[in-house]
């Protein structure tokens, strides 16, 4: 487990976030994550890159009044393949969906 401060970044940090998970952690390693909250779409955010890189979103929580946790574990590239793929398919679900509706009406 390795813990990672990127309070100095306000909210400019999903990018080190992301950069920290691939080369700083193992596959099945956990990183906690402590960042600043502003308005608290930092907080959504965060889960949603973590969801995009396809890695486990373990724990997402408060630290104290300004501060905010996430626990994330890194999977192996099968796993995040795998997973990017069905983002995907219902992505492209999605837009069928969509475009049927629009049809119908």
């Amino acid at each position: 487990m390795k813990r990672y401060d990127l309070r100095h970044l306000k909210d400019d940090f999903y990018d080190r976030m992301v950069e920290l998970i691939d080369q700083g952690l193992k596959v099945g390693e956990v990183g906690i994550f402590l960042f600043e909250v502003g308005d608290f779409t930092s907080i959504q955010k965060s889960a949603d890159v973590i969801k995009a890189t396809g890695h486990d979103l373990m724990n997402s929580l408060k630290f104290n009044e300004v501060d905010w946790t996430i626990v994330v574990k890194k999977v192996d590239e099968a796993t995040k393949q795998e997973r990017a793929a069905k983002i995907e398919a219902e992505k492209a679900a999605a837009v069928s969906e969509e475009a049927e509706t629009e049809n119908a009406e």
